[in-house]
């Protein structure tokens, strides 16, 4: 019984220092997060990418930058289950590339992914299998 408490007690001592070493979570609620570049013989900083995410820290929308213009720009909708459902990919001018519909399985996982272009027609379909190996 004496082995068992000091167990626990030794326990209960090291899960605080397990904590102290996790990498605190950041609240995403409302958060805009951007990303610059620095030329270090200039000094001069140029936007890289910036993320949005909304009042829930849900990722709202991507954007990617070059040359001090828009690269790409994701935005996503999300579904009753909290996950994205929709993703849509537009290009330097903001002009929508394709679009991409999500299904998950009972486990939260996303199952099958659908790519369409602008028009609604079904480009690819994509499958995701979840299998662990044994040692």
């Amino acid at each position: 019984m004496k082995r068992i408490l000091i167990f626990a007690a030794s326990l209960l001592l090291l899960v605080p220092a397990l904590r102290a070493q996790e990498t605190p979570k950041i609240d995403k609620k409302n958060l805009v997060i951007k990303e610059w570049n620095t030329d270090v013989r200039t000094n001069a900083k140029v936007l890289d990418h910036v993320t949005t995410f909304n009042s829930e820290g849900q990722k709202l929308e991507e954007i990617e930058y070059g040359s001090r213009k828009q690269k790409w720009r994701k935005r996503f909708e999300y579904g009753a289950n909290g996950k994205v459902s929709k993703e849509m990919l537009y290009d330097e001018n903001n002009k929508l590339v394709n679009y991409k519909k999500f299904e998950y399985n009972e486990f939260g996982r996303k199952k099958t992914q659908y790519t369409y272009n602008p028009k609604g027609k079904l480009l690819t379909v994509k499958i995701f299998e979840y299998k662990t190996e044994d040692a």
